[in-house]
């Protein structure tokens, strides 16, 4: 048999397992790669589109289309966005405390550009060589150990932000459902208890989700997790105009709760039943608008903001189910999602930071929670926050699979078994860490802050640079000079949050924190 029936029989069953006729195929022929890179193979079945992929001046077709795309324009918005949105938020109102307005608007402008830019390399460097997968990027660019090192970095990063959000939700529910019940701390009750909870929570909200089979299926869940911080926003926006600077803080000195809540740095006082309300002095030299600020904390916010646009592990697995996918829509579909969350992320840090000035904590929520701890709105504010961040688990779990998948059984088809499977492991691992592991989270802060940058800086540029071919863009062109640029970039980010960590445990304190 020939190569193109070879490659005809192949395509034989449509991939929802509906035969279709062959002459419905598109083909279109792609520039002719070394002899190495012709043998890839393409696991998922899923070619790419007429308008995706370039022409060459060969006439023979080297590559089908047998996918198609589902997934509307405005449902990937929803996805990209909820990937972007992270419990990084509820810290961007101290990340301006300690900048300034000015040089917070400076800071997170260049951050989105750059992310967007990133986007950019990454989309372009998928056009040349016509595939959709992080992984396989790396493999055309420097072999299976280019595969194995993105599969790696997309696998740590992403169970780092998982175990980050499932931690959230174990530390933080048991305290909105005792606020809500005005219950003792001391009383011995299940729904009080976060093991429990982050338990029943994945397995009734995040599975299910996880077990969808495409991506797109999630954007209705999206939607609402972004409705989820609009909410937050408004609520931010509403308390500027309540709360006034000086503010008199809720009396907590008769009852104090002590929770385990070490990762997000918090003290609760949801056991005082005292309703009075305590006046410090109402000193009101921390109630000024700063412009432009520089102390200790404020190397610490680069980090911050660097990696508050991190999407790019879903950026791929979004492109490969958009409906009519080119480069230029995906493009569109990155710098939307960008510009909305950059008009959230700048909101909710202006109004918070507004609001409580010098005094903004680095959890925002909690800082409001120092006022009035059993605050109606906020309470339901928490638990919208809480909402969002567990939505968001089934979105970065899709990455970790696809690069399970792509690293152990690249040459299998598509198999049931093995999707639900790996979902379960993941969600089991990640219950094991959160529940009988917490202080190992501090090693994902590590991981996070190696893999992070090379995931968002250093692979895009340098695979851009690898991929894209000399004789379009020489090793001296703009293009590639200002990629490589942009590798070094990532490398000093890198350099930074790894010293920040490091800085942190030696002085036993957490103040650096990544944008989710």
């Amino acid at each position: 048999m020939d190569q193109d029936q070879s490659e005809i029989s192949i395509l034989g069953g449509s991939p929802n397992g509906k035969g279709h006729d062959l002459a419905d195929d598109m083909y279109v022929p792609i520039k002719t790669m070394p002899e190495e890179l012709d043998t890839f193979d393409d696991p998922d079945g899923i070619g790419e589109c007429e308008e995706f992929l370039p022409h060459g001046d060969g006439k023979k077709p080297l590559r089908f289309t047998d996918f198609e795309g589902k997934t509307s324009f405005g449902m990937s918005v929803f996805n990209l966005g909820n990937a972007i949105m992270g419990s990084g938020i509820l810290g961007l109102a101290y990340a301006m405390a300690n900048t300034g307005i000015l040089l917070f608007l400076f800071l997170l402008t260049a951050v989105a550009a750059l992310s967007s830019y990133s986007i950019h390399l990454l989309l372009k460097s998928s056009g040349i060589v016509g595939i959709r997968a992080y992984e396989q990027l790396g493999y055309r660019a420097f072999g299976t150990p280019g595969k194995m090192a993105a599969g790696i970095a997309i696998t740590l990063q992403n169970i780092g932000a998982m175990s980050s959000y499932l931690y959230i939700v174990k530390s933080e529910f048991p305290l909105v459902i005792q606020a809500f019940c005005r219950a003792d701390p001391t009383d011995d009750l299940w729904y009080l208890n976060g093991n429990y909870l982050v338990v029943i929570v994945s397995v009734s909200v995040i599975l299910p989700l996880a077990l969808m089979k495409q991506l797109g299926y999630l954007g209705y869940t999206s939607g609402f997790s972004l409705s989820c911080m609009v909410f937050f926003l408004i609520a931010v926006i509403y308390k500027k105009f309540q709360i006034h600077c000086p503010f008199e803080e809720y009396s907590a000195a008769n009852h104090t709760l002590s929770t385990p809540d070490s990762y997000l740095n918090i003290t609760d006082s949801y056991a005082t039943h005292d309703n009075g309300l305590v006046n410090e002095g109402l000193d009101d030299s921390h109630c000024e608008t700063r412009m432009f600020t520089i102390n200790s904390q404020t190397a610490y916010t680069i980090p911050i903001l660097a990696f508050a646009f991190v999407c790019h592990p879903e950026v791929l697995p979004i492109y490969t189910e958009l409906r009519n996918p080119t480069q230029k829509r995906m493009q569109h579909v990155s710098n939307l999602s960008i510009l909305v969350m950059y008009t959230m992320y700048f909101l909710a840090a202006l109004f918070g930071y507004l609001t409580f000035y010098g005094k903004t904590e680095s959890e925002l929520l909690h800082t409001y929670s120092k006022i009035d701890p059993y605050d109606t709105l906020i309470l339901c504010v928490r638990l919208a926050v809480l909402t969002a961040v567990t939505l968001t688990v089934p979105i970065v779990l899709f990455p970790v699979r696809r690069a399970l998948n792509q690293m152990f059984f690249s040459s299998k088809s598509f198999n049931w078994i093995r999707h639900v499977a790996i979902a379960l492991a993941l969600l089991s691992f990640i219950n094991m860490l959160v529940i009988f592991a917490p202080n190992i989270l501090g090693i994902f802060g590590i991981i996070g802050a190696t893999s992070a940058p090379c995931l968002i800086f250093i692979f895009p540029a340098v695979f851009y640079i690898r991929i894209v071919p000399k004789e379009q863009e020489p090793m001296r062109s703009s293009p590639k000079i200002l990629a490589a640029c942009f590798a070094g970039l990532g490398v000093v980010f890198m350099i930074m949050s790894l010293s920040f960590i490091i800085i942190d445990w030696t002085m036993g304190s957490s103040n650096s924190g990544g944008g989710h």
